[in-house]
């Protein structure tokens, strides 16, 4: 009788330890992140060409960024992002900008979409573009090494 009480006390602590771990892993498994704009069901066919700007800030909300060069643009951007297991990193599955182009009048002259396939991946994260200036080239390396070593 006494073994049989010890076999089944180690018997539901083995399950519970189970039980518990298996938790703990499902608790790290697969994450999701969405970054950057996440744009409302049906927003885009609210939004015909010649509407206003305020139309498109109604509809849409603030964009992610505003460009001036050659009229205007509105861009709303996002970014989705996945990864297997906690602490591993992220991998980017998708990305979206929305494009929002006005003519001089300030109406919306065409809507586009560039996605994924259409460009590079852009960092939500780093906030930096990567410069070309403080790289030196093979030959001012050597000039610069041999100023060093003549002195």
């Amino acid at each position: 009788m006494r073994g049989s009480r010890r076999r089944d006390r180690c018997r539901s602590a083995t399950a519970a330890c189970l039980i518990a771990v298996a938790l703990t892993l499902s608790s790290c498994a697969g994450e999701t992140f969405q970054r950057g704009y996440v744009l409302p069901e049906g927003a885009l066919e609210q939004i015909p060409l010649g509407a206003s700007q305020q139309q498109v800030l109604l509809v849409l909300g603030t964009p992610s960024t505003v460009a001036t060069v050659s009229g205007e643009a509105f861009y709303y951007i996002s970014q989705k992002a996945e990864r297997a297991i906690s602490f591993m990193r992220t991998k980017v599955t998708d990305q979206r900008v929305i494009a929002v182009y006005f003519d001089r009048d300030r109406k919306v002259q065409r809507l586009a979409e560039y996605g994924y396939k259409d460009g590079k991946i852009f960092d939500f994260v780093s906030r930096t573009t990567p410069t070309s200036g403080n790289d030196l080239n093979l030959i001012s390396t050597i000039i610069h090494n041999l100023q060093g070593k003549g002195s």
